[in-house]
């Protein structure tokens, strides 16, 4: 079996990976999202989401690459946004964005997109880094202003990137989306699976 090393506190992440058969092990990284993000658009005013997503999901995976633990394992890391309307969203984190973000996702779209980054650490020695990033068009449901607060009251909008989950109490408002489920979620098997192979590992080495 191939050591799968987590560098995520995600808990949908987790839960995906442990619904597809694997458990990885849980590292948790030590990158600053919120400088790294804002350092990024500082030198790139144009940074697209796409590239936000790989850069965090990377910083992610690296962040752990010292810690004995991950050594002689796989090291996923990885990140996502939304892009609605020309902004990059992630975490609103505070009630208020939250509710002011949903008021104008209602009835109407956007692009999640996230951003994982495969280290080999195999070879602690010579450590190989791989970038996917997997976008999905998602279409959110006619929702009301009641409908809003109860649900940001939940709490679970709070903590997700666009403010909505499509594998928990948010799935009720997603009208449909286009794409690979998954990455709504945050993480791609498709993406694991293409950079694993990458590194000659054969993604059912990671089943459990």
């Amino acid at each position: 079996m191939t050591r799968l090393v987590l560098a995520s506190s995600s808990p949908a992440r987790l839960a995906l990976l442990r619904s597809a058969g694997i458990e990885p092990e849980i590292v948790l990284p030590e990158a600053d999202e919120p400088a790294l993000a804002a350092a990024a658009r500082l030198e790139n005013p144009n940074l697209s989401a796409e590239d936000l997503v790989g850069l965090l999901a990377k910083a992610k995976a690296e962040s752990v690459l010292q810690n004995l633990s991950t050594h002689g394992a796989i090291i996923l890391g990885g990140d996502s946004a939304l892009e609605f309307e020309g902004e990059i969203l992630g975490k609103p984190h505070e009630p208020e964005i939250a509710i002011e973000r949903w008021g104008k996702l209602s009835g109407k779209s956007g692009v999640l997109h996230s951003g994982h980054y495969l280290i080999d650490n195999r070879d602690p020695s010579d450590p190989k880094g791989s970038m996917g990033v997997s976008s999905t068009k998602v279409h959110f449901s006619k929702v009301s202003e009641k409908e809003i607060l109860d649900y940001v009251a939940t709490g679970e909008p709070l903590k997700v990137a666009g403010a909505f989950t499509i594998d928990g109490l948010g799935g009720a408002f997603i009208d449909r989306i286009e794409g690979d489920s998954h990455t709504v979620v945050g993480l791609s098997l498709k993406v694991l699976r293409e950079l694993a192979a990458g590194f000659g590992v054969h993604y059912p080495s990671f089943w459990r």
